[in-house]
């Protein structure tokens, strides 16, 4: 998915510059990287607004217009007001083609409704992770990942060492010798309360024995009481 980006050069600098710029409707911004110099640069805030909801705009290189030339850039950072819709500043990265980049990127779960341990054990499925932090070449960097939950029973998970990923793409976490848990299938807790409290009592049926009397030794024999013979009158 191409996604081209609209930018203005920006002159003025400082806190209350941008203060004014934001006042008119436009975004602060920088673009660095590519061992060249940073680039000031203001966006429209409604545009941004919309592309900001896009899931692809935060994990794709984006084709960026600045007056009459293009960079190719990654969306590296933005900061958002409180509580207004509203964008305080931005910051874009210049990609090289020929090094390797650092992206976290969505990950999509499939058959997640017909899985064995959802369809017939009665489990949930629990995301660890909705994104994961992959290292590739700029031409390799996928949209997202798609995670097949097809063959998951109860108490199963998939690990990031057992995720079948993009040519070109590594995980960081392999990369740093980690293999965290991406998702997994638990019975719900209520249910795991009710099967514990139905799991069957084993009674032991017989006379208890009286107090201050210790119970017979396992394989002794308890004598039976002697009944006292009748006097005859």
């Amino acid at each position: 998915m191409k996604i081209e980006v609209t930018a203005f050069p920006r002159t003025r600098q400082g806190t209350g510059a941008s203060r004014r710029l934001r006042g008119s409707g436009r975004v602060p911004g920088i673009i660095y990287g590519a061992n060249k110099p940073a680039r000031a640069i203001e966006l429209d805030q409604q545009a941004l607004l919309r592309h900001l909801k896009l899931e692809a705009f935060h994990a794709s290189i984006l084709d960026m217009k600045v007056d009459d030339t293009r960079e190719q850039v990654l969306l590296r950072d933005f900061q958002m007001h409180p509580w207004k819709p509203m964008v305080l500043h931005v910051d874009f990265q210049r990609i090289d083609k020929s090094k390797k980049i650092h992206m976290w990127v969505p990950l999509h779960f499939t058959n997640a409704d017909i899985c064995p341990g959802v369809k017939t054990g009665g489990g949930v499925v629990q995301h660890v992770m909705n994104e994961i932090e992959i290292q590739c070449l700029p031409d390799d960097l996928p949209e997202y990942i798609e995670v097949d939950l097809k063959a998951l029973e109860v108490g199963d998970s998939i690990h990031v060492n057992e995720m079948t990923l993009p040519k070109g793409v590594e995980p960081v976490a392999k990369l740093k010798h980690d293999n965290p848990a991406v998702v997994t299938v638990q019975l719900p807790k209520a249910m795991v309360v009710e099967e514990e409290a139905a799991a069957p009592v084993t009674e032991i049926i017989g006379e208890a024995p009286a107090e201050g009397e210790a119970a017979p030794a396992e394989g002794e024999k308890k004598e039976p009481e002697k009944k006292e013979a009748g006097r005859k009158e």
